[in-house]
């Protein structure tokens, strides 16, 4: 990956992200044709993070203050899978699936605005995003359902560290996609079928139910299952560390996820503690640079 606006990411906080890609086949008819269209402009992954990169800052200096996405272009990132042809003909050449996955920003973006005005921070969020932004992008959001449906959101962001529920998703054995550029790691990104990660999420579910019932992390696990059985059966997941992959790099943290819960349905204590002590070592001091000045 090139490109200079992506490699400035120094100043801005970590993000992370979890995307589902679906099979062309799972969109509605009428939304075909316009996600083929904007998947075929991007000329490269990298120029797709660019182009989403630009997008935000430009908001952020938006004259008028207001800081929403207006959903006139809708970014998609496509993900290729390449399929090995029947019997030994090596003549033939494998067959390429595209899948893909959009941005929808506007609805994301609405959702991110709803939970912090409904979180702590809430009254300072209402002096920052005026009354007025918030019932604009509304009326955006309102049209994008009336168009599209309510749809799925195919994206899941954090910042300032991956949730721990994500990696319960993943295995040391699925591919990865390590992009560097100029000594410096720009971002990890793991992919898996949906159906190993709904296979594995289960068995999380299940064994933290009987073993950690008052864990926060069932809730969290709960919610990633009820989350990934929207989508198509023919789906992969991809988790994209983003800047933070040059900080914990090689990461065994999915690793850690599945020990912590074998040893806790084993009713190993210490084993579990100790997968926890690696975790927390690894992603505590991440989440500490969001209150660092």
């Amino acid at each position: 990956m090139t490109g200079n606006l992506y490699r400035g990411q120094a100043g801005l906080p970590f993000s992370s992200t979890l995307r589902i890609y679906e099979p062309l086949t799972a969109f509605p008819e009428e939304q075909r044709a316009a996600i083929r269209a904007s998947a075929a402009r991007a000329k490269s992954r990298a120029a797709v993070e660019n182009a989403e990169l630009l997008a935000s800052l430009g908001r952020i200096t938006r004259p008028g203050g207001d800081p929403f996405p207006t959903g006139r272009t809708d970014l998609v990132r496509v993900m290729p899978l390449t399929g090995k042809p029947d019997g030994d003909t090596p003549e033939v050449k494998p067959s390429v699936t595209l899948l893909y996955c959009p941005s929808q920003l506007v609805l994301r973006a609405g959702l991110a605005a709803n939970a912090l005005m409904e979180g702590i921070h809430g009254p300072l969020a209402e002096l920052l995003i005026a009354e007025e932004q918030r019932d604009r992008h509304q009326e955006r959001i309102d049209l994008v359902k009336a168009k599209e449906g309510v749809g799925k959101v195919h994206t899941r962001a954090s910042t300032w560290g991956i949730p721990f529920s994500w990696f319960s998703l993943f295995q040391e054995s699925d591919h990865k996609d390590v992009v560097e550029s100029g000594g410096r790691i720009l971002t990890v990104r793991v992919r898996t079928n949906i159906g190993d990660a709904l296979e594995r999420v289960r068995y999380a579910v299940a064994n933290l139910a009987l073993a950690a019932p008052d864990l926060d992390m069932l809730d969290d696990l709960a919610q990633l299952t009820e989350w990934l059985e929207l989508f198509h059966s023919d789906s992969w997941v991809e988790l994209d560390y983003g800047a933070v992959a040059d900080k914990v790099y090689p990461d065994d943290s999915p690793m850690d996820v599945r020990l912590g819960i074998e040893c806790l349905a084993e009713g190993d204590m210490t084993g579990a503690a100790a997968a926890y002590r690696r975790l927390a070592s690894r992603w505590i001091p991440i989440r500490q640079l969001a209150r660092a000045s």
